[in-house]
């Protein structure tokens, strides 16, 4: 995929001209709205933005095209590229387009024989409710509410370790609490807000998010070197620790806060060796 982790998506600063990445942790999905006159650059903006978006994994990304003017239909093929890459992910992701049926860009997407591959919709609310029914709620496991204290984050590693023994994930267990442990302090400490842990089944991975109410974004930060032969100051650096255990990490704009998010992909086995 594109870069390197953390994949930062702010409402304020956006990737690119005419983006906006956004999360909805009820339906796992990416909301990714495109806006302005379709150009070469807004396009390559665009795909970027959409490649490492699905390094976390979504269940689906919804990319929001009511406010995209190509009278033209220019960046039909673009979309099925999109629907192609999601569709190699392990598993799969859903590739959701939402657009008014009447312009050009959506005609030219039916012409294709888009609809037998993607999902078209006129409004992101008939996205979102369609999304949500189409949601296996046996790979969901969500603590709501969690106040920003210490309790939160044992809290926060119960449910990682109900996940891998109702998954049977054991390879995931130890890195998914240490994970779930450092994103649930950072926010306590940080945020200072109650805040919603989700961990979710994405075939032989886990990934996790914790949602909060405050919009800023996290910082990596450098280890602080040792200063006169005194301790390290460890304070907001446990997402090092998400940094170096994590296959991939991120955090996007929510309506109400943010959404920092992880993703652990089981180990591979290696081959028994052959017996004589």
């Amino acid at each position: 995929m594109e870069g390197s982790p953390p994949y930062l998506f702010g409402t304020d600063d956006h990737p690119g001209a005419g983006l906006r990445v956004t999360g909805d942790i009820d339906a796992a999905a990416i909301e990714i709205t495109v806006r302005g006159r379709w150009s070469q650059r807004l396009g390559l903006d665009a795909y970027a933005v959409i490649r490492k978006c699905l390094t976390e994994q979504p269940s689906a990304i919804i990319v929001d095209l009511v406010g995209l003017d190509d009278p033209f239909a220019a960046s039909a093929t673009m979309w099925l590229a999109v629907n192609r890459t999601a569709g190699r992910l392990d598993p799969p992701a859903r590739v959701v387009l939402c657009l008014p049926p009447a312009t050009p860009l959506a005609g030219k997407l039916r012409r294709l024989g888009a609809a037998r591959f993607v999902a078209l919709f006129a409004t992101m609310p008939q996205a979102r409710a369609a999304l949500r029914r189409d949601l296996p709620l046996t790979d969901r496991l969500q603590l709501l509410r969690l106040p920003p204290e210490p309790l939160s984050a044992s809290a926060a590693r119960n449910l990682v370790g109900l996940g891998c023994s109702t998954w049977n994930l054991p390879g995931l267990l130890h890195s998914g609490r240490s994970i779930i442990s450092e994103l649930v302090d950072n926010a306590a400490e940080h945020a200072r807000t109650d805040m919603a842990v989700t961990v979710w089944r994405r075939g032989a991975g886990l990934h996790l998010s914790v949602r909060d109410g405050d919009p800023t974004l996290p910082e990596l930060r450098e280890p602080a070197p040792p200063a006169g032969g005194r301790p390290q100051d460890v304070r907001g650096q446990g997402l090092q620790i998400v940094d170096a255990v994590a296959a991939a990490w991120g955090a996007m704009a929510t309506a109400d806060g943010k959404l920092v998010w992880a993703t652990l992909r089981a180990p591979h086995r290696q081959p028994s060796p052959a017996q004589p």
